[in-house]
Formats: structure tokens, sequence, C-alpha cells
């Protein structure tokens, strides 16, 4: 699935930091991810406690 900066998602699961799972963020990244991130999108806003987090698009639903 294809996100773009400022979308706001629902974080199904997230291997980076399990504390995010259940919670919603944006979409940080302008473009699609790449090597650097492993593929991951960057999603921000999560919480005050949880920094922005790298999570797989099939760790991702639009909310």
């Amino acid at each position: 699935m294809a996100f773009k900066a400022g979308d706001k998602v629902l974080i199904v699961a997230c291997e980076d930091d399990p504390r995010a799972a259940g919670r919603t963020g944006r979409i940080v990244d302008e473009v699609p991810p790449g090597p650097l991130t492993g593929g991951r999108w960057t999603v921000n806003g999560i919480s005050w406690l949880i920094g922005p987090v790298l999570v797989h698009a099939r760790e991702l639903r639009p909310a």
C-alpha cells in the first residue's frame, strides 16, 4: 500500500517499538521508503512517550 506524507495511519504491529501497536500516527516520508529504512515507513505523532518509529506497510492501515 502506498502512503504519502501526512496520511493518518493505524499501527497494527510494530517491530521497531511494540508500544506503538494499536496507536495512530502520521506518515513522515515524502517519498516511498528505500534501502536506508529497510523499506519501512516513518510514523510520528504517536505519543509523547514514543518517538518516530519505522513500520512496514503490512503493519499499517489507513485511519
